[in-house]
């Protein structure tokens, strides 16, 4: 039997805040979450493409949550979890327009479930803490992609265990193809010069066992970082071109990634292609987020993906909590021949003006502030609605993190734009569709989002900090989006142990009828902060291109 994982509620703020007062902005401060150093002699392990069958139209996969040990170490073995083999799982790939299901079976002994992060589908096949699959249950959502390429992954979402879930190893890659990216000029064999690169970091204990560490900011902060699932790992490069699809998979950390002796062509962030390539230095990554970049390599050469220190903005006492580390992540090694590879190019999607979102389309405007463990002033509660949204509806919302620690923000079902930070033009990082963002301290945001398609006034969407610890003690709040006119129904979870497709609501955008079991107990719903109209005058205008 599994030892039981020490968990309590977080309450190291003040305390943080005080060393603060000794120490913040000090360069002389020491990191309190040093990383370990590792020689990389280990081949990246490439998470395998995942089989699929088709049936009557319908393209399925087949995913199984369950125990095993995993060799982090030289000669240790260390209790993990995993979907179809012991830790991670494989990568799901679909292309725009097809009909997927993933029958999902549950082999822990736990309730776990399985979120799409960032898949645009309807609330029942989400797999959010309404979804959850019972030990020995198999839950099969089915859906049509309906979204421009993109790199998305999975990962459970059980309420209050999210993050012990994700950090014993439950996540994989879902990337998505559409026509834009068929025709593009960009590395694309996977596994090759396409690589998945899932970063994470974990604490072992003397044994080799997993910790989660009960107390600080902003989580778990581990000192041992890892490339999907491979310390100290090195791929052999053939092409002058490389692209990595970036995910921060771990529960807390955030990274800063970089080459030291080279820049980078960022091609795509959380929910697909940018217009065009952005040449940086560096990106930075909170827990959720994604990015694709390329980097162009010489024969015989000799790089290494880094963590530089990363910049956490006005968080108090950064280097209690992550800000001050600076690691290698990933070895690249350079054949001394390598095939030739064009620059990044491509032409936009032909659905790229559906998919367009226009500020000046913009009628709804909600804000939503962060602190302590709450979104404006309240905790989940699995039975309230928190937000009512009108299907088709162009809304702004304004986030802020008035708390001086880390926090994020991740909303489902959509890909949003970030429109503004503090008035100002978004940064080129974040110039891209997204559905996850870091919020640094004190500073606002104006997210442009839409919710298309699918309505279910039963049934909600989240919204909330991806630092997973947050999330499990209560930084979340759910939404439910209904047709004009229409209002929210009672809370009710979907049987995870049942087929919950549905037609109609794929193929109409309407609701639908559910197999959906017992409706929760209870009944107390809130409007939350309450949508604002928003003038219709001044809006800016064009954040098109690949985002939906």
């Amino acid at each position: 039997m599994r030892p039981p994982i020490r968990r309590g509620i977080v309450r190291a703020t003040a305390a943080v805040v005080a060393a603060s007062g000794l120490l913040a902005g000090c360069a002389l401060a020491p990191s309190v979450h040093p990383v370990q150093e590792q020689e990389f002699t280990t081949e990246l392990a490439i998470p395998p493409l995942a089989p699929s069958r088709v049936v009557e139209g319908t393209r399925v996969f087949s995913l199984t949550a369950q125990e095993g040990t995993t060799s982090f170490l030289p000669g240790v073995e260390t209790p993990t979890w995993g979907f179809d083999g012991p830790y991670l799982g494989p990568t799901l790939r679909a292309a725009r327009g097809e009909r997927v299901a993933v029958e999902v079976t549950n082999d822990l002994d736990e309730a776990t479930s399985v979120h799409w992060h960032g898949m645009h589908l309807p609330a029942a096949m989400d797999g959010g803490p309404h979804q959850e699959v019972a030990p020995g249950a198999t839950w099969r959502p089915t859906w049509t992609i309906d979204q421009p390429a993109a790199t998305l992954w999975y990962h459970p979402h059980p309420h209050g265990a999210t993050e012990e879930h994700v950090y014993r190893g439950l996540a994989g890659l879902f990337l998505l193809d559409d026509d834009a990216s068929a025709a593009a000029s960009l590395p694309s064999a996977y596994g090759v010069d396409d690589v998945p690169v899932v970063v994470q970091d974990k604490v072992l204990d003397d044994d080799g066992r997993l910790e989660l560490d009960g107390a600080g900011e902003p989580g778990i902060l581990g000192d041992v970082v890892m490339t999907n699932g491979t310390v100290g790992a090195y791929h052999d490069v053939t092409t002058e071109r490389v692209r990595l699809r970036l995910l921060n998979g771990s529960t807390a950390r955030t990274y800063e990634l970089g080459f030291p002796d080279r820049g980078l062509d960022l091609v795509a962030t959380d929910g697909g292609l940018l217009d065009a390539p952005v040449r940086l230095d560096r990106v930075r990554l909170a827990p959720g987020e994604r990015a694709e970049v390329v980097v162009t390599m010489s024969p015989g050469e000799t790089t290494r993906l880094h963590s530089f220190a990363a910049d956490l903005g006005g968080v108090a006492a950064s280097f209690a909590m992550g800000g001050k580390e600076s690691f290698d992540v990933l070895e690249l090694r350079a054949a001394d021949e390598l095939a030739p590879s064009p620059e990044p190019a491509w032409a936009p999607s032909r659905l790229a003006a559906a998919d367009a979102l226009r500020a000046k389309d913009a009628t709804v405007e909600r804000t939503f502030e962060l602190a302590d463990r709450e979104i404006n002033g309240r905790r989940m509660d699995m039975s309230r609605i928190d937000e009512t949204v009108t299907v088709g509806e162009t809304e702004i919302w304004t986030v802020r993190n008035a708390h001086p620690v880390p926090h994020s923000f991740h909303v489902h079902d959509v890909q949003f734009r970030v429109l503004d930070v503090d008035g100002d033009p978004p940064p080129a990082a974040l110039a891209g569709p997204k559905d996850t963002i870091y919020l640094e301290p004190s500073r606002t945001y104006r997210l442009l989002l839409r919710f298309d398609d699918y309505t279910d006034p039963d049934v909600p969407y989240m919204y909330h900090c991806h630092m997973l610890r947050h999330e499990d003690e209560g930084m979340m709040g759910q939404l439910v989006v209904v047709e004009p006119g229409g209002s929210a129904g009672e809370i009710r979870t979907p049987a995870a142990s049942h087929d919950t497709s549905d037609d109609a609501a794929h193929d109409t955008g309407q609701d639908a009828e559910h197999d959906t079991g017992d409706d929760a107990d209870g009944t107390g719903r809130e409007t939350g902060s309450g949508p604002r109209q928003v003038p219709g005058a001044g809006l800016e205008d064009g954040h098109g291109g690949h985002g939906g």
